[in-house]
């Protein structure tokens, strides 16, 4: 059965398979191999990405399957054993995921495997290795694991630097040393109990990268010591340890930065003091390998021209897409479409990046903003959808007595701006009481607690650290109101909701921000039968992420040349959906005419009276073979199925286009028989519903099945019977003109086009995209496709379908938005209209008549127009054709 969601791999095997986004048909598609090894990179000023294969990487992996196939060749006899033990799964409850096993393996595999590889490094004096490894996807696991090899080996060392960006990553990582309670080398059981002992003589320090700053003397102090040697600076960071393994977890902040930039950002000096200090290390005391850990390896700000931003030295790659067709991070949601018009720029919806919208950004950058100023309408907006999001989440958990609390965090530009949604919700959101409690909101600046220090720091770090952990300080916190960003290394489970209300400059850092919310409720291993995790899922607003996409941003120079953008986007009917078809005569122009209505005197026809018994409605069928029927092989047919299938007005219809050419002399005029037919069919329909019409024996006529296949076998009969007693009379209508041999069209006539212009993908229409000319327009398709009684729909663009009016002496062709097939049958064409200038009254005009002219014919059902005037209009409109008060 196909699953209806991206989860489809094992996490504990290699990815089978992967989806691809296949450009022609705007859908995912499942590829039956592994996804390579790569990222993607925006195209300047388009939506158009390009696929980055990283061919090192791709070329490794490759290397490493072929040793793991053949038994590991030439590693030592510890490798080989805490290989084994890694692969048994019986040694431990939660068996270490494919990812993980990889990873290591891939780095043994690099120093064991008499491997012939060469690795760019970073241009410093020691060697790098890069792990690029999702969010969620267990980092610290593998590190304990590199940590055992080398410790175990005789070919190893015992010495190791762990270098971290924050107090909150350096206090997590505790759990890499081996005396320390919640050890993960117990907790996974990393290595086999005889090599327990080997494993404590490692010698571990952790720092963070703030305590590499070289020293500036102090000028006033009497003691006029300059900054302090390399020898000092390394006793007081690592003691006596020499040859020493350094592992750098959130490796994405040591790059080196060019010799030549005078002025350096933030970033830059951050990674300027991280890579100095351990040029300082290798110089005095020896690097023998600096492993480096992160899920986004890319220099911050990377375009498309400086593809040096990637970290050359990445030796594998398990990506986040990845890890969600694994199901061991959580699957991101995004916005992709609201009731309101979209932005007017990306065509996307205005929750899909909240702070790009003008109004949002020149209110949330003001100056003197105060904590009790009301936040823009979008905004609150925004958070009061999410938050009732959040109460639906928070009741399912409590009905499947899930202990912990669903998690939203706020992601702001300023300490101002975080003030005010603190304030927003204390202020309370009807209906949603849990968020605004002073027991769940947790208000923090990461970027300042991480700088402060004092019981007070320790308390707020402690409590940011627990949150959604029963027991522990952060247990009831629920809604995290960020400055900037939330500290790296916070690993709460339970986020369910993520609003991202600050600039977002690259993809780079959207996915740092949603990778807060990666992490699963729950990591047990599956027990459906097809031993895949089920999928949990993070709701995304203002965070415009797109999770198929890693690197790059979309800034570019002045002198780039314009990126000439090709049809990107096919439009198709679907033929699955034959069910969303809808169907419209073609109606070559309109005769106003003085007609002749008919009418019948229902009371003044004689009753007719029909046998049942001399009418054959099923038999029995047998094979035949040299004269010879086989009874044991006999079936039945019967016309029960003609019943079933075939609508009566379509019976009526065939019936009296016959009859009308035997007995209707009298009436003919050109271009007026298929209104005289659908005259005919309305009055035969009449007669029908008045009993007029007795089957024999009565007790079959009480079936309406077997009544319905009757009336059908007889209809002609039915119809000659009651021509005499049809009157006429002429009156002035509309008469609609059919063009010839071409009675009618279908959006199932539609051929495949392809457009540039944006478009967004359908649910309850039979094409495939609603191309959109305004947000206006992709605003109304919206509110159909979500609309309960709207039960089909298309855009009028290449259809064909259009009505003839005159104007300025001219004849023109008007084509109306949308054709919309209502719960009650009728089909309602539907303009979207602003302004109406005097040529916009004509068509209206001329619309009517056409709706009037087939709705006289009753042969393509009931038809209506009307005129949107503002989106929020369309579901009244809805319900007024409906008869809705």
């Amino acid at each position: 059965m196909e699953r209806k969601d991206f989860t489809i791999n094992s996490p504990y095997v290699e990815p089978q398979q992967y989806h691809r986004y296949n450009d022609e048909t705007s859908r995912f598609e499942i590829i039956p191999e592994r996804r390579p090894a790569g990222y993607f990179l925006a195209v300047p000023r388009s939506s158009r990405t390009i696929f980055k294969p990283l061919d090192n990487v791709n070329a490794i992996r490759k290397l490493v399957r072929e040793w793991r196939e053949n038994a590991y060749p030439h590693v030592t006899a510890t490798t080989r054993r805490l290989l084994e033990h890694w692969h048994d799964n019986s040694a431990r409850m939660y068996p270490f995921f494919w990812c993980q096993l990889e990873a290591i393996e891939t780095l043994i595999f690099l120093e064991e495997g008499r491997a012939n590889v060469q690795v760019d490094g970073d241009g410093g004096e020691f060697r790098r290795l890069c792990t690029k490894l999702c969010t969620g996807g267990g980092k610290t696991i593998v590190m304990s694991m590199l940590i055992a090899w080398q410790a175990c080996s005789t070919n190893g060392t015992r010495n190791f630097l762990i270098v971290t960006p924050n107090l909150t990553v350096k206090d997590r990582l505790k759990v890499l040393l081996p005396g320390g309670a919640g050890n993960y080398y117990d907790t996974f059981s990393v290595v086999p109990p005889e090599m327990r002992e080997m494993l404590n003589k490692a010698r571990i320090e952790i720092h963070n990268w703030q305590e590499m700053k070289p020293d500036k003397p102090d000028t006033t102090s009497v003691d006029k010591r300059g900054p302090k040697s390399d020898n000092a600076f390394c006793r007081e960071l690592v003691g006596s340890m020499r040859n020493i393994i350094v592992i750098n977890d959130e490796a994405h902040h040591a790059w080196r930065v060019n010799p030549g930039r005078k002025k350096l950002t933030e970033d830059e000096k951050e990674a300027t003091v991280w890579i100095q200090g351990l040029d300082r290390l290798h110089r005095t005391r020896g690097i023998r390998t600096c492993y480096d850990f992160s899920a986004t390896p890319f220099v911050p700000g990377m375009s498309v021209k400086d593809e040096e931003g990637l970290f050359t030295w990445i030796v594998s790659d398990y990506s986040l897409s990845d890890g969600i067709e694994a199901g061991i991070v959580k699957t991101p949601r995004r916005v992709t479409g609201t009731n309101i018009p979209p932005d007017k720029k990306t065509f996307e919806p205005k929750l899909y990046h909240i702070y790009a919208e003008a109004e949002v950004k020149a209110d949330l950058t003001r100056r003197g903003s105060r904590e009790d100023d009301e936040l823009p309408d979008l905004v609150r907006n925004a958070y009061a959808i999410l938050a009732a999001d959040w109460q639906k989440t928070l009741e399912a958990w409590r009905e499947a007595d899930v202990p912990a609390l669903p998690v939203m965090i706020s992601v702001t530009n300023s300490t101002e701006t975080a003030a005010r949604v603190s304030r927003m919700f204390s202020d309370g959101i009807a209906g949603v009481p849990g968020l605004c409690s002073d027991d769940a909101i947790l208000h923090i600046d990461s970027g300042k607690l991480d700088k402060i220090t004092g019981p007070e720091a320790d308390e707020l770090r402690k409590t940011a650290d627990t949150v959604g952990k029963e027991g522990q300080p952060g247990e009831k916190k629920c809604n995290i109101i960020s400055v900037s960003m939330l500290s790296e290394g916070w690993d709460t489970r339970t986020v369910t909701h993520i609003m991202g209300l600050r600039a977002f400059t690259s993809q780079l850092l959207c996915e740092q921000v949603v990778g807060r919310g990666l992490r699963r409720t729950s990591y047990d291993p599956p027990e459906s039968e097809d031993g895949l995790f089920s999928p949990e899922y993070v709701n995304v607003f203002g965070v415009p992420f797109r999770s198929m996409f890693f690197g790059g941003d979309e800034s570019t120079g002045e002198n780039d040349p314009p990126v000439v953008e090709k049809p990107k986007s096919i439009v198709k009917v679907l033929p699955e959906r034959s069910e969303y078809a809808i169907t419209w005569p073609v109606v070559s122009r309109l005769e106003y005419v003085t007609r002749q209505k008919l009418s019948l005197d229902v009371g003044s026809v004689p009753e007719l009276v029909l046998e049942a018994g001399s009418t054959i409605l099923s038999a029995d069928v047998a094979p035949v073979i040299d004269g010879q029927a086989d009874l044991e092989k006999c079936s039945g047919i019967d016309l029960q199925r003609l019943g079933e299938s075939v609508r009566l007005q379509r019976i009526i219809f065939d019936a009296a286009g016959k009859v009308y050419d035997e007995f209707s002399e009298q009436w003919q005029k050109k271009g007026v028989k298929l209104a005289h037919i659908g005259q005919v069919i309305r009055l035969t329909e009449e007669y029908l519903r008045g009993g007029a019409v007795r089957i024999q024996p009565e007790l079959f006529g009480t079936d309406k099945l077997r009544r319905k296949i009757m009336l059908a076998l007889n209809m002609k009969r039915i119809i000659r019977h009651i021509w005499g007693h049809i009157f006429s009379e002429n009156v002035d209508e509309i008469i609609p003109v059919i063009e010839q041999g071409n009675r009618g069209r279908s959006t199932r006539d539609m051929s495949p086009w392809w457009t540039a212009r944006p478009a967004y993908e359908t649910m309850h229409s039979h094409i495939s995209k609603c191309v959109c000319d305004s947000t206006w327009e992709h605003s109304e398709g919206w509110c159909l496709d979500h609309n309960p009684d709207v039960k089909a729909w298309a855009k009028n663009d290449h259809l064909g379908f259009s009505v003839s009016y005159m104007f300025g002496g001219k004849v023109h062709r008007y084509l109306p938005d949308f054709l919309v097939r209502l719960s009650n049958g009728r089909t309602l064409i539907l303009e979207v209209k602003g302004r109406e200038s005097e040529q916009d009254r004509v068509k209206r005009e001329a619309l009517a008549d056409w709706v009037k002219a087939v709705n006289l014919v009753k042969v393509y059902g009931e038809w209506s127009c009307d005129v949107s005037r503002n989106p929020a209009d369309v579901d009244g409109i809805i319900a007024r054709k409906l008869g809705v008060s």
